[in-house]
């Protein structure tokens, strides 16, 4: 089996504690030959965990010829000019999300991938998540009826101080957790079309310029409504997702899922009544009948149930099927665009303050 050659530059939390975790458990398929961390800690830990080559300026990756693949988990705001010139150097590219601030940012990636004909790739593991392609299974088969509204909540009480609560370094919420749902979303509803965007932002427990609290609808034509909503200051978080169908509903809270339905045959025939409703006794009465239900549960099993695991692991694996094999490349760019467009649409429509120095 051929062993993909990989850099990793950044050695924070997503660099070493994500890819770099979880790299080092598939050695069949990678091996991590170079770390770039501008921190000299980092990169003597680095070199003792993984027995790499380690590099403070990134350019260093760039002279060599035996790299496979670069994973850019630098912070958010270099995401886009480290990319570019790695795709323009002929390297094939995994970005951390998020991917980018604005679409047109996207558009320069996407060109400079076909142009060098080398691979953009971004990393949405969440995509992967157990729970989530359980809900895909559910809403597929058909029985919740034609789906009305999706509802997601990523919310939680915290208060955070650090460099992703600025906008300078493309911090904030909807560009921190956002790409998460906003991308599970997008592959309910669809990624062949700009919804109409309404969003609300605010700034509630964070120490910096960006916000901490989002609310967005989602609306298309035939499409369902999506209500999105991360929070920082929600103490009784409630559920991840609910799905409201003419047939039924569903309910996901962490690895645990509940929905329940009718079958439209079993129900009783009614039709449209223009005149007062009366029971038999002549007293007036409200439309009731009796629906047999159908009630599941399911919980992800306990190998599947951390994303930055079990997530990380199939989307590294799809996408050595796609650098190796030539499979497809399942989470493409053109889908993460219109993420970053409706993002990029929440900002303008929300533009917060910024921080004096």
């Amino acid at each position: 089996m051929k062993q993909l050659r990989v850099a990793i530059l950044g050695q924070g939390r997503s660099g070493r504690d994500i890819h770099g975790a979880n790299l080092i458990n598939m050695q069949e398929k990678f091996k991590i030959v170079a770390i770039v961390d501008p921190l000299e800690d980092r990169r003597n830990r680095a070199k003792m965990e993984y027995g790499c080559d380690t590099y403070a300026d990134y350019h260093d990756i760039m002279k060599r010829d035996d790299i496979d693949l670069v994973v850019n988990a630098t912070p958010s705001h270099l995401h886009v000019p480290i990319t570019l010139e790695f795709l323009n150097k002929g390297f094939n590219v995994l970005c951390e999300k998020p991917l980018a601030r604005r679409a047109s940012e996207v558009d320069q990636l996407i060109e400079a991938s076909k142009k060098s004909g080398k691979v953009l790739a971004i990393f949405q593991q969440s995509r992967y998540s157990a729970v989530f392609m359980k809900i895909r299974e559910i809403l597929d088969s058909g029985v919740l009826g034609r789906i009305v509204q999706i509802s997601t909540r990523n919310n939680g009480f915290a208060r955070r101080w650090d460099w992703q609560t600025l906008q300078e370094y493309n911090g904030g919420s909807l560009l921190n957790t956002g790409p998460h749902p906003m991308d599970q979303v997008l592959q309910l509803i669809g990624t062949d079309v700009m919804p109409k965007v309404t969003c609300i932002m605010d700034r509630a427990n964070t120490f910096g310029d960006a916000e901490d609290f989002v609310k967005v609808i989602l609306q298309a034509p035939g499409r369902p409504v999506v209500d999105y909503e991360i929070s920082s200051c929600c103490a009784y978080p409630t559920f991840n997702y609910l799905v409201q169908g003419t047939n039924g509903t569903l309910i996901a809270r962490g690895n645990h899922i509940d929905w329940k339905y009718f079958k439209p045959e079993e129900a009783p025939e009614q039709k449209l009544i223009r005149t007062p409703l009366s029971k038999e006794d002549g007293t007036p009465s409200y439309c009731t009948e009796e629906l047999k239900w159908y009630e599941h549960s399911w919980d992800a099993p306990t190998d599947k149930q951390d994303v930055f695991t079990y997530g990380t692991g199939r989307l590294y694996s799809m996408l050595y099927d796609h650098i190796v094999e030539g499979k497809p490349l399942e989470v493409t760019p053109e889908q993460v665009r219109l993420q970053i467009a409706i993002m990029e649409e929440c900002h303008r429509q929300c533009p917060l303050p910024r921080l004096s120095e």
